[in-house]
């Protein structure tokens, strides 16, 4: 079965260098980043949250899925294989249409007999720029990556010689 949902980690210059020095220290050092991470990829997931119930009727509903992810580095999921709303549309076809856009009528709404109506489904297709899910990671990214920067570089000074260690 096809994964349905969107896992993205936050861009972090010299994430290569720090989690390979995490490798060289105890085993808690590690969990202790998985925790404190979690705590900076929830900011995230609140901040995507708000971004999507703000963006309209479907990315309120996708909004809903957003989750942090328990990982090394601030991630957070959306979508998944449920669904959403009054019309129990499913989530991963509401989460691409409600980010990007579309510029044609699809499900129920495709019927002729809505031919005629000027109402629009979707926000109109922009391209890759998105309406609120990936913007909202793109803003809040370089804040989020200082602060697990910092998270890090605390770990591992605790836990190098003369630390917890």
């Amino acid at each position: 079965m096809a994964r349905r949902t969107v896992s993205l980690p936050v861009e972090i210059d010299g994430v290569r260098e720090t989690l390979a020095a995490f490798r060289r220290l105890p085993k808690e050092a590690s969990q202790s980043l998985r925790e404190r991470t979690l705590t900076l990829a929830e900011l995230l997931a609140r901040s995507a949250k708000a971004a999507g119930r703000s963006a309209g009727p479907q990315a309120a509903l996708v909004a809903g899925t957003v989750k942090a992810k328990r990982d090394r580095v601030p991630a957070v999921t959306v979508g998944g294989s449920g669904a959403v709303g009054r019309h129990r549309a499913p989530v991963y076809g509401l989460l691409f249409a409600s980010e990007f856009g579309m510029n044609r009528r699809s499900g129920w709404y495709s019927a002729s007999r809505y031919g005629g109506s000027a109402g629009q489904q979707y926000h109109p297709h922009i391209g890759t720029q998105g309406y609120w899910f990936y913007p909202t990671l793109r803003r809040q990214g370089p804040a989020i990556g200082r602060a697990w920067t910092a998270v890090a570089d605390d770990i591992i000074e605790e836990f190098s010689e003369g630390g917890a260690g």
